[in-house]
Parts: C-alpha cells; sequence; structure tokens
C-alpha cells in the first residue's frame, strides 16, 4: 500500500495540485487530513480522501473517515475534535475502535510520524503554514511485509530525510 497524505494546505490550490500531479500515478490513495479550505465540488478533489477542518466550512466533508486502502486500514481526522494539541490518546483511541493499522492527523501543522500499540501515527505536517519545521511538508506512506515507512517531502518534492521513519513489523 502506499498513500499520499497532506494536510492544511489552506486554499493554496496550485500547490496542492503540484503534489498530487507529482503523485497520483504512483499511489493506491490520496488523503487529506483537513483544511483545505476548498468545497467538496473542486475538481482538486475528485480523488481525494478528505475530513473538514476547524477552517472548512460547510457541511461538505466528513469529520473523520476510515478508509482500507489494499488492505491498510486507514482512520483519518483532522484532529481538532480530538484535541490533539493536548495529546494523541484520543487518535490512538479512535485507531482501536476503528481496528485501523494507519492514523492520519493534521490541525497542529507539526510533522510528526510514530508507533503506538502496533499503529503508526502521522501527521504530515502543513503544506502552507508549517510550525516547528522551515518548510512545508507531505507524506508518502508504504506499507509492506517488513513494515511501514513515512517518507516526509517538500512541497517542492524535495525528500525531507530528518523527518522520515520506518517501523519494522
Amino acid at each position: 500500500m502506499r498513500a499520499l497524505i497532506m494536510s492544511d494546505s489552506h486554499g493554496w490550490e496550485q500547490e496542492m495540485q503540484a503534489v498530487i500531479d507529482r503523485h497520483e500515478k504512483k499511489v493506491d490513495a490520496i488523503i487529506h487530513c483537513g483544511d483545505s479550505e476548498l468545497s467538496k465540488s473542486s475538481p482538486l478533489l475528485k480523488n481525494v480522501h478528505i475530513v473538514k477542518g476547524n477552517c472548512d466550512f460547510g457541511g461538505d466533508f466528513p469529520e473523520e473517515l476510515t478508509i482500507d486502502v489494499q488492505g491498510t486500514k486507514v482512520f483519518v481526522a483532522h484532529g481538532h475534535l480530538l484535541n490533539v494539541k493536548m495529546n494523541e490518546m484520543n487518535l490512538i483511541y479512535k485507531s482501536q475502535e476503528t481496528g485501523a493499522n494507519i492514523v492520519c492527523f493534521g490541525h497542529t501543522h507539526i510533522p510528526v510520524a510514530f508507533e503506538q500499540n502496533g499503529v503508526i501515527i502521522i501527521n504530515p505536517g502543513s503544506i502552507r503554514l508549517p510550525r516547528q519545521y522551515p518548510l512545508g511538508t507531505y507524506v508518502i506512506v508504504e506499507t509492506s511485509d517488513e513494515g511501514t515507512s513515512v517518507n516526509y517531502y517538500s512541497v517542492d518534492g524535495m525528500p525531507q530525510e530528518k523527518l522520515n521513519k520506518t517501523f519494522l513489523k
């Protein structure tokens, strides 16, 4: 399984389109963790699994989403309703409730990837308004028989190797 994960693009359409164009033919899913500030009818979101963030107004997107990507169950939420700025416990509980192998969230704008109880938890950072890292980022996550790799990239597609993580089975 291979998926593109991004979040917190806050209205940046050209940059988001460039990221999608760069990877869409090489991934099994495209995930946006909220605060796109786009409407559901935007052609940019045609093949994107997206949730509602605190800056997404209207009822266009679900608050959370659980999808199956090539046999990997992925839970997606923006995180503002799960208090992710306080701690990740609610994300861990959601992984248990949904049976997710991977949990994706946004809201904090801070790129982070860690493993808890066998679940990989990923925040791709923000492509527009990064915090605690100098560049806007997104993630390509890939699972295999050996484990899961989380690879970060800047908006222009340059690898951000110091953020990358590999989780072995």
